[in-house]
């Protein structure tokens, strides 16, 4: 039974140290982590702003995972570590689905990144075009 408290537990840790990252900001839209959606990826401050609001949520999440993870790995029996890890997991991802909600929300707050202005931009052609 030690491995269905593992479960919540290491899952836990996993999300409550990727929130933190990106709380602290230190996620990039390169490296494939942290909350991606349509409005976080059209521009780095978008992205910056929705982890940094998503980032509280998810350490909650974490933390609910890994004290159902240790509440599974107390308990004298086997339908009760059952239960505290599926507590445990349900919690977490609860409360990570409700961080990526906030974080979308917040991301799609942030005003469009302005278009570029120019020619086409593929050849430096300026501002009157390309002739093709």
């Amino acid at each position: 039974m030690v491995v269905v408290a593992l479960i919540p537990l290491i899952g836990g840790l996993l999300v409550g140290v990727g929130g933190f990252l990106g709380w602290q900001g230190k996620l990039s839209r390169d490296r494939g982590t942290g909350v991606r959606t349509d409005a976080m990826l059209r521009s780095d401050e978008a992205f910056a702003v929705g982890n940094r609001v998503a980032g509280v949520p998810t350490m909650a999440a974490g933390l609910i995972g890994i004290a159902g993870g240790l509440a599974a790995l107390v308990m004298p029996t086997p339908l009760g570590t059952t239960l505290a890890a599926a507590f445990g997991v349900v919690g977490l991802l609860g409360l990570l689905a409700a961080g990526g909600v906030l974080g979308n929300r917040a991301a799609a707050a942030v005003p469009e990144p302005a278009p570029a202005q120019g020619g086409c931009g593929g050849c430096a052609c300026g501002a009157g075009g390309c002739g093709a």
